[in-house]
């Protein structure tokens, strides 16, 4: 099966605990080892354990696609080395700003990043150049968490259900997808947090629905 529920620490929000890629997947130290196991079966990635400034959070600190990712300048050195010495040959980016919750705040694959349209123009270029993709500024739902509330991989998008029809038509223009909706975790808005999921699986909340769950990997062409 391309995806399962799972809980991390009784946590339905998973997303908050991992960042994943089509390449490797950021855990946090709470990662227990049979939802590591699973993120690495299901999702076919290599795990490397990371924190930022003593934070498991590293799904909501840290944006990623496979060909770098942004960590927010509270990380410590010690904790940057590590994630460089575990994913040699992956550019590691670290950024000043406000808007620090990286994870949250940028929907990035290996192609494209949808980023909160309250970062700077100079805010915008580090992210395109760290992540060496286009960059597009928006919102969904009327949320510019864009990170948090929807799902982007090399093969599918889902926005969340608050997604008014123009911003639909925007998605579909900008990256070339055709795009669904849904919630997870039984009606949450954000699916972002919800669920991790790359080009080959998903794991999903556990107390999300079968049709919640189906939907999104129909979306995300993983059945």
């Amino acid at each position: 099966m391309p995806y399962q529920k799972i809980s991390i620490e009784n946590e339905d929000y998973v997303g908050a605990f991992v960042r994943l890629t089509d390449r490797f997947a950021l855990i946090g130290s709470v990662v227990n080892e049979k939802a590591e196991k699973m993120i690495r079966e299901i999702l076919k990635v290599e795990t490397a354990r990371a924190s930022v400034d003593g934070s498991y959070l590293v799904g909501i600190y840290a944006a990623a696609n496979s060909n770098g990712i942004i960590l927010p300048n509270i990380i410590s050195e010690q904790e940057r080395i590590r994630i460089i010495n575990a994913l040699p040959g992956i550019n590691i980016a670290t950024m000043h700003s406000s808007l620090n919750a990286f994870g949250s705040n940028i929907l990035a694959n290996d192609r494209i990043a949808l980023i909160n349209h309250e970062y700077s123009a100079e805010e915008e270029k580090r992210i395109g150049e760290a992540l060496d993709v286009e960059t597009v500024k928006i919102s969904i739902g009327a949320f510019s968490t864009v990170g948090a509330n929807n799902i982007l991989t090399n093969r599918g998008v889902v926005a969340n259900n608050r997604a008014t029809d123009e911003e639909l038509s925007a998605l579909k223009d900008v990256l070339k997808m055709g795009v669904e909706q849904s919630t997870a975790n039984t009606g949450s808005p954000n699916i972002g947090l919800c669920a991790i999921a790359n080009s080959f699986g998903m794991l999903i909340g556990e107390s999300t629905t079968g049709f919640e769950a189906a939907r999104i990997a129909n979306a995300l062409e993983l059945e």
